[in-house]
């Protein structure tokens, strides 16, 4: 699914892979910016930048402190938290962006809670060589802080997109919001009998959203369907 504060797309397909995407035909096109949750297929969508869910990372840290007990993946959590708050008190006071002093100190206690982070995940040491040709190619595994780590270290500029462009979410909750009922359904009623009927529930519960999104009545839109005069929102049309 792709959605945005005023539209909504599902798409039914049988499998989540590039062939799914490229169907259903919104990332190869987009030019915006694309929220989501470090997948890594969607970073080969070039044409449109990338920003990271900050609600996937503040789930992960708070994992890392409870299995691990490491203080770092607090601080970085309350650190994100705290640039969220700042950046929704810029907006509310009519500003466009975050002073360069502000904007300097929080990428520098950003940049020191990731060193701090390294320092109680070192990585592990190369395997002994044994004379024999490796079984399987690739990196070691590593833990899930050391995982992280490398993602926020490496992807910094995604996972503060939100504090350099005001326009860019926190999260992608929205996504999470839009997605919640159709699972729900899923839960209660279990799965489509056909991929017609599947396809069809999707294009109602889109435009349905897409609706309600734009404060369109739902039983408005549903009789200007019928009398073949469907909603359409503007930015669309």
């Amino acid at each position: 699914m792709a959605a945005t504060e005023r539209l909504t797309d599902y798409t039914i397909h049988a499998q989540r892979g590039q062939t799914a995407r490229e169907d259903a035909g919104i990332l190869p096109k987009f030019k915006g910016r694309a929220i989501h949750d470090h997948w890594k297929p969607y970073f080969g969508y070039t044409e449109c930048s990338h920003a990271l869910c900050n609600a996937h990372h503040l789930r992960e840290l708070q994992l890392i402190e409870k299995h691990y007990g490491q203080q770092w993946a607090v601080m970085m959590a309350d650190l994100l938290l705290e640039i969220k708050k700042t950046v929704e008190a810029t907006q509310e006071s009519g500003t466009e962006g975050l002073s360069s002093e502000v904007f300097t100190q929080f990428e520098q206690r950003y940049d020191h809670l990731i060193t701090t982070g390294y320092l109680v995940n070192p990585r592990p040491p190369p395997l002994p060589a044994t004379g024999k040709k490796p079984k399987k190619r690739g990196r070691l595994a590593q833990t899930p802080p050391l995982n992280l780590l490398d993602q926020l270290r490496d992807f910094k500029p995604q996972t503060l997109a939100f504090m350099t462009d005001f326009r860019v979410a926190f999260d992608h909750n929205q996504a999470e919001r839009d997605v919640r009922m159709v699972k729900v359904k899923q839960k209660v009623s279990g799965g489509f009998r056909t991929l017609a009927g599947a396809n069809d529930f999707a294009r109602i519960r889109g435009y349905l959203s897409t609706a309600r999104k734009n404060a369109v009545n739902v039983f408005s839109a549903i009789r200007d369907a019928f009398c073949g005069k469907p909603f359409v929102p503007s930015c669309a049309s």
